[in-house]
Order: structure tokens, then sequence, then C-alpha cells
């Protein structure tokens, strides 16, 4: 029996990878001689680039580039030949901002632009970039500024780059910028179709949970509107725009970025259609399976990619109670890992043990047949 783990991370509990081990480790125990293939993925979001790395046997690097206060910092991405792959997050990620510290217009993301300015002179032609989990909420002028655009105010004075100047940007100068090759494509891997700007927008939409005041969040969006119906009108009707606080809004109106779906780009770059098709089952999960999953998140991008006649299971951290009836878009049953009621921070220190105890549970009613 050949069994395909593909599961997403669950969310401040256990990376792609672990997971994936976690269930393996259930199925072993119960059923010695199974083959488990494991394929961690991700659909854009925080980790994303963790989970195809360890499937496409990724060189990790790094390279010193302006970090979220302006200092010096070194960044990873991952790289194959003329491939590389890395994650915003990395940079400017929640995580790595000190909760005192967390002003989504304080940070900035020059960096990203200084590390895209990198791999272009290492001969990288392809760049996969994840904007998923950032602290950062500046539009995109960010990597506007790494690209070499310099951003002035009403006194000629040179502004830093970050949210809070998008209030006081009077004039724009090009001299430094370096031109992105034609030859260099730049796709950004997105979980969310939110535009830039409007209720739905990365201001209103994840502002709060950056740590932005919500009293701020619609002159903070006006400045971003405005800013761009200067520079890149299209930008503002461009699905998934808002991803990353606006970093997808920057990199596709200055280094010529596409946005593509997270979860297919993934799929594709660790060839999943080839290695599933002679599989007996796949494994899908993520931290919460909910309606918002169907919209094109990590576990249902897996299931659809599942050929017919593949039964399709979801481990997951909890269930919603707003999921259709099983089964749907090719999950035939769904479980939640949970053994007890308790505190959420004790369930997810225990992810790994209850992941392993369900696999195995699973794996006992299989062994039946």
């Amino acid at each position: 029996m050949k069994i395909v783990i593909a599961p997403d991370s669950f969310k401040e509990s256990l990376p792609a990878n672990e997971v994936a081990e976690a269930i393996k480790r259930g199925f072993k125990r119960v059923i010695p001689n199974v083959e488990c293939l494991l394929l961690p993925v991700g659909d854009g979001g925080e980790g994303t680039v963790d989970a195809i790395k360890s499937s496409l046997d990724l060189e990790e690097k790094t390279v010193q580039v302006t970090g979220p206060f302006g200092d010096e910092v070194l960044m990873s991405y991952f790289q194959k030949r003329e491939l590389a792959l890395f994650e915003v997050a990395n940079l400017v990620g929640l995580a790595k901002i000190p909760f005192e510290k967390r002003n989504p217009l304080e940070i900035q993301t020059k960096g990203i632009g200084q590390l895209i300015l990198h791999l272009i002179e290492q001969g990288i032609k392809d760049i996969y970039v994840g904007v998923g989990g950032t602290a950062s909420n500046d539009g995109g002028i960010g990597i506007a500024s790494g690209l070499g655009y310099q951003f002035y105010d009403k006194n000629g004075i040179v502004l830093q780059v970050n949210g809070q100047s998008l209030f006081d940007i009077r004039k724009i100068l090009k001299e430094r910028v370096i031109q992105i090759p034609s030859d260099v494509h730049i796709k950004i891997l997105a979980d969310v179709t939110n535009p830039l700007c409007g209720p739905y927008g990365a201001t209103i939409t994840f502002g709060k949970q950056k740590g932005l005041d919500p009293s701020k969040f619609k002159e903070v969006d006006a400045a971003i509107k405005d800013f761009y119906s200067k520079v890149g009108p299209k930008i503002l009707k461009l699905d998934g725009a808002g991803a990353g606080g606006g970093i997808a809004a920057g990199l596709c109106a200055f280094a010529g970025a596409e946005i593509v779906s997270g979860i297919q780009t993934c799929l594709d770059l660790i060839n999943f259609d080839q290695k599933v098709t002679d599989a007996d089952l796949v494994i899908v999960g993520e931290g919460r399976l909910d309606s918002q999953s169907l919209a094109g998140k990590a576990p249902i991008g897996v299931a659809k990619r599942t050929p017919n006649g593949v039964p399709v299971l979801a481990i997951c951290g909890s269930l919603s109670e707003d999921l259709p009836p099983l089964p749907f878009e090719n999950i035939v049953a769904a479980f939640s890992i949970l053994e007890k009621s308790e505190p959420l921070a004790d369930s997810l220190k225990k992810a790994a043990v209850y992941l392993e105890n369900t696999a195995a549970s699973i794996a006992q009613i299989m062994s039946l047949r």
C-alpha cells in the first residue's frame, strides 16, 4: 500500500514536514510495511517555501539585506540551478517582530527588493516568492526602494521607506532603478485574492492582526490608493495585490511579477501529479479546515489534483461547523486530532502526538479489511 501524505503546516504549531512525519509514524505503528511518500505542501502562506524545499532538494543560502528596522540582517533563500524561492516572512514575518514593535507602518521591506537584485546577479531566472504572514503594511513601496526608487517629501528630503511615508511622498526619482531583465520571471505564491485597497483590501482585512490601530484603517487605505492611482492604477484592480500587506502589489508594479495560485504552483513544482498516480490513499491536512479552505487552500488544492478513484482523507487540528456534508471536493472523510477538551495552547504543543494517534486509529480501521 502506498500513501501520499501531503499536509499543509498547522499554524502556530507544526511546519508541514513535521505534520507529515507524525502522520507517517502513526501509520507505520499499525502497518509497518506501508509505503509513505511525504509531500508537504503550502498554498502561499507562511511556511510554503519550507514545505517545497524538502521535496525539491534545494540548497539554502543567505545574503545581507536591510532588515525590518533599517539594520543589516542575513536573509535566507533556497536555490537549485536557475530557480530560487524565498518567503518574505523570513525577513518581516510576524514571528520575527517582537510584540512591542509590531507597528506595520514602521516595518521596512526594502530588503525584499535587494534580495531580488541579488538573485538576478546570481543568474537566477525563475523566482518564486511566498508573501504570507508579514508584519508590514507599506503598500509595497519597500520593494520599489530596494530596486532603486527614491521617495521625497515636499521639502525634498529623502523619506525612510515604510508605510508611514505613504502620507508624505511628493516626488519619486527613478535614476537609480535597476530594471528586471525580460528573461527573469517572478511569481508570487498567493493564498488570498484580496485586492490592495477597499473593504476587503490589505489594510482593512489584515491590518489589525499586524498591530495597526483600527482608527487608522481608512487613512492608510486612502494613502495606498492615492499612491497607486498615480504610479500604477491597474494594480488597484488586481486580485491578490493585497497579499503581504501590499508586497504583492509592489512586486507586480515595480518588478513585473505575476500572482499565481500558491497551492497549484507548489504542486507543479514538486511534480505531484506524477507521484500520486500509483497511490492507494492521499492524506491532506491543515490546522483548521473550514469554509475558507474551499477557496483554494492547500487541502482542497491537493484533493482536487488527486486522480479519481484514489480516496482522500483530511487530518486536521479542528473541523469547522460551516463545512459542507462529506464527501466534498474529493475528500471522503475528515478527522480532528483533538483528543480531549483542553486549552488551545496545550493542544498546539501536543499536535505531533495527536496527529500520530489519529493516523494510527485510521490505520487500525484500514487493517480490519
